[in-house]
């Protein structure tokens, strides 16, 4: 079988797209609300503001912990380097200058709604999927294939999570 999937240190990267009826301001709500996260994924477990900040801002931090059935259990700091109120947010995990992943939602109104993406980065510095690499650098595009295909599908389902709380359809952990 051949592989499609790239080397880690090529940042691989996806990005999914969803229409929402709702208005920015809605969708903005949600995204932004780093508490409400970890009942629409299935890998983060809890989320917290550091540094005795509340809210996102350009450099606030924040520790977020997830766990998954192969991995196991962690933590990462991440850093908020984008923040664009009813347009972007990003955080990159780690160190923000050379960092494990980086993450954003960006809104754009349209057709009476909005389209959100979330987008992600893997690497380039080394995460928890490096230590797999590691031990099997012979199968590095096929790990990296497979994790991207599961980030794929888990921020489908986040993202299906938030347009049905946008949409007034569900409840958070629903």
């Amino acid at each position: 079988m051949e592989w499609t999937g790239a080397p880690y240190a090529d940042k691989p990267t996806v990005e999914v797209p969803i229409w929402i009826a709702a208005p920015p301001e809605r969708v903005w709500e949600l995204v932004s609300d780093i508490g409400l996260m970890p009942s629409l994924s299935p890998e983060l477990q809890s989320v917290e503001w550091l540094d005795g900040t509340s809210r996102p801002a350009v450099g606030a931090r924040f520790v977020g912990r997830s766990r998954h059935e192969a991995l196991g259990e962690w933590a990462t700091t991440s850093h908020v380097v984008e923040y664009e109120p009813l347009r972007t947010f990003a955080w990159a995990v780690e160190d923000p200058g050379h960092p494990t992943a980086v993450w954003r939602f960006t809104l754009e109104p349209r057709d009476g709604g909005t389209l959100l993406r979330e987008w992600m980065q893997m690497g380039p510095a080394r995460s928890g999927l490096s230590f797999a690499i590691d031990r099997m650098p012979e199968k590095e595009q096929k790990i990296v294939f497979v994790r991207m295909r599961e980030f794929e599908r888990n921020i489908g389902a986040t993202l299906e999570a938030i347009r049905k709380l946008a949409e007034g359809c569900g409840k958070a952990g629903a």
